[in-house]
């Protein structure tokens, strides 16, 4: 199987920390990126926008567009998103400079995608900006210890993501010892403005480190 992925190269010169983005469900790899881009800040990260694998199209408009997985074989349709995410990243560092320092931010179903990339990817530091959705349940506490610090966000009219569920995300990740910001926004399912600036200022941090 072929999918894409889209590169928006830092606009500072020399190797950048990557920002590695996912898409929701019934999205493609443009709406992502156009999310990573409107944070403050991130024009000093190379971005990085990967697509689903399962395209099909949207009815209303007949767009092309994309899905992580659905429930049938789900470990198996895991295990191949992994090694094709993994594939995306070592193509990304043949074409474009790159530091070892990576964020993986996902939006609804591209959460579950952004964690599993962080605890996959083999690195020294990764760090996760999750919007919107809930962290994989398949995670054990041994992988999630991998992360160093995550930005979870939720709209307080969200009936996708509960606040229950964002509240045991919360203690999931500070229980493995990862660095949380958990924030509340007025709003829905949604990236919103907020959630704008908030990721900005955990890039901010992150690309100091």
């Amino acid at each position: 199987m072929h999918g894409r992925y889209l590169v928006l190269p830092a606009a500072t010169a020399g190797p950048a920390p990557l920002l590695v983005g996912f898409h929701g469900y019934a999205e493609d790899a443009e709406a992502q990126l156009d999310r990573l881009r409107s944070i403050p800040q991130s024009n000093c990260w190379t971005i990085v926008s990967i697509q689903g694998l399962h395209r099909f199209y949207q009815r209303r408009t007949n767009q092309v567009v994309a899905s992580w997985m659905t429930r049938q074989d789900r470990d198996l349709a895991i295990a191949d998103n992994i090694e094709y995410v993994m594939k995306c990243l070592d193509a990304v560092a043949t074409q474009w400079p790159t530091r070892s320092r990576f964020v993986f931010a996902g939006f609804s179903q591209g959460v579950g995608m952004a964690f599993r990339a962080a605890v996959h990817a083999n690195l020294d530091v990764a760090d996760v900006i999750a919007v919107g959705g809930d962290i994989p349940p398949e995670l054990t506490p041994a992988s999630l210890r991998r992360i160093s610090a995550a930005l979870i966000c939720r709209g307080k009219s969200d009936q996708s993501y509960t606040m229950a569920q964002f509240a045991a995300d919360e203690l999931r990740l500070r229980q493995c010892s990862v660095s949380v910001r958990a924030i509340e926004f007025d709003g829905g399912h949604e990236w919103s403005s907020d959630v704008c600036r908030a990721a900005g200022q955990f890039l901010s941090v992150r690309h100091a480190y």
